[in-house]
């Protein structure tokens, strides 16, 4: 059991997923300096509890790395003080959850990935790409370490713009957990994205090989419809699957209403 707290992201600081907008933000490590307000951002956008153990953690860079985003046009008393932030910490591949998806290199050692555990940006300098710049200074530096393999984090199920963001800066989808998140003595499930670096790349993930065989069926199945309405024959009703975007035969309905574990891929 990791002694730091399961990977969380503010939902509403993942709409800004555009390039940064500000040019006076700055991009930094946090320090010491930094504990009070890291302390507060977190309590006021997370809704889980943190120990004081993670943030020493955070800010004497003991088994993590961070960066901080700043506002440089702000009062001088104000220029330095956090507005945003990432967290993350080492893992070492072979015990990670992903690591029957790395392409190992034995000539490369002890191989490493980078997990991010915290994402937030404080409310009044949201939509302007600081997330995307924040997660994009994680890739950077796992990109500049030879023995990285990769940058992998969780997000709930029901975080769309997240999961928009991740895409964008082309994260890969490659598993849904059920009930990984408990928050409130409720269940939440939680996709795990992956960003390979280095060379790390597998050919395929297990969800992208189930996406393909969905796709190549659904593409089956409306070759066959456009077949039998083309020949106009009678006595079969056909419905049109929101969810699937194919078409079913009436005595086949779909459950609407069930989940999938691909509407975000």
């Amino acid at each position: 059991m990791s002694r730091f707290p399961r990977r969380f992201i503010d939902d509403s600081s993942m709409e800004d997923a555009g390039i940064s907008l500000c040019p006076s933000i700055h991009y930094r490590p946090i320090n010491p300096n930094d504990l009070d307000r890291l302390e507060q951002i977190h309590r006021d956008i997370f809704p889980i509890k943190y120990e004081s153990e993670f943030f020493q953690s955070v800010v004497n860079g003991v088994d993590i790395v961070s960066w901080a985003a700043v506002d440089r046009s702000r009062p001088d008393d104000h220029s330095d003080e956090l507005i945003g932030f990432v967290t993350a910490k080492f893992v070492l591949a072979k015990d990670s959850e992903i690591d029957d998806l790395i392409h190992y290199d034995s000539s490369k050692g002890e191989e490493t990935l980078i997990y991010i555990l915290t994402l937030g940006v404080v409310e009044t300098y949201r939509n302007r790409g600081i997330a995307m710049s924040l997660i994009s200074e994680v890739i950077k530096y796992a990109s500049g370490l030879s023995v990285c393999r990769g940058v992998y984090l969780h997000v709930i199920a029901h975080n769309n713009a997240a999961i928009c963001l991740y895409k964008r800066l082309m994260f890969r989808c490659v598993r849904r957990l059920h009930g990984f998140y408990l928050i409130n003595r409720h269940h939440f499930d939680a996709f795990l994205f992956v960003y390979f670096i280095n060379g790390s790349r597998t050919p395929c993930s297990p969800l992208e090989v189930a996406m393909f065989v969905v796709n190549y069926m659904k593409s089956g199945i409306k070759s066959v419809a456009s077949k039998l309405a083309n020949k106009d024959e009678k006595g079969l009703k056909w419905l049109f699957c929101k969810d699937t975007d194919c078409v079913l035969p009436s005595q086949t309905k779909p459950k609407l209403g069930s989940s999938s574990a691909y509407e975000f891929i």
